[in-house]
């Protein structure tokens, strides 16, 4: 008998015991509107905005930079708010501009965990599609360190991460 093959995932990763410690929901937003969307949503709701990763204008003509992610605080959760163009040109193997496009929630469920590759392998194990690579530091989205994504079978979009590693030097500083 034939040792059975694992698809798009490693099995062995998969009953390995996972604890998400957030759960953060990312609304892709026409870019470049989504620092109106940020500004509104601290206006409308009282949104305290605690992080933002930008990418520098691409051409003459554009005013402001691309929003790769811009973390707010809203009852007590985070929400990530992104220009959906930025994520294809900065982010292609995690692009959500797809699912935008293509008539699918425009939202991103992200979850964050200690052991981003445990999580989607056992995502994977479940019955989710990884897609992409696996990206770590400046590719990777919402302050995290390393960054992966799965479409679940129902065509939801989870952005599995883990954060950042703290270096000698961010404690320093």
């Amino acid at each position: 008998m034939a040792q059975q093959e694992t698809q798009n995932g490693d099995s062995i990763k998969a009953d390995a015991e996972i604890t998400f410690t957030a759960v953060k929901l990312q609304v892709l937003v026409e870019a470049p509107k989504a620092n109106d969307a940020v500004q509104f949503y601290k206006a409308a709701f009282g949104a305290v905005e605690t992080g933002r990763t930008t990418q520098p204008k691409r051409k003459a003509e554009q005013e402001l930079p691309h929003i790769i992610s811009a973390q707010l605080q809203l009852a007590g959760s985070t929400i990530i708010v992104s220009d959906s163009l930025m994520t294809l040109h900065r982010m292609p193997s995690l692009s959500l501009t797809r699912v935008v496009k293509t008539g699918g929630t425009g939202i991103t469920v992200c979850l964050e965990t200690e052991d981003a590759e445990a999580a989607i392998s056992k995502a994977v194990a479940a019955g989710a599609v990884a897609e992409g690579e696996i990206l770590e530091g400046d590719g990777a989205c919402c302050g995290a360190g390393r960054v992966g994504k799965v479409k679940d079978p129902y065509g939801l979009v989870w952005v599995i991460s883990s954060p950042a590693k703290k270096s000698n030097t961010d404690v320093e500083a």
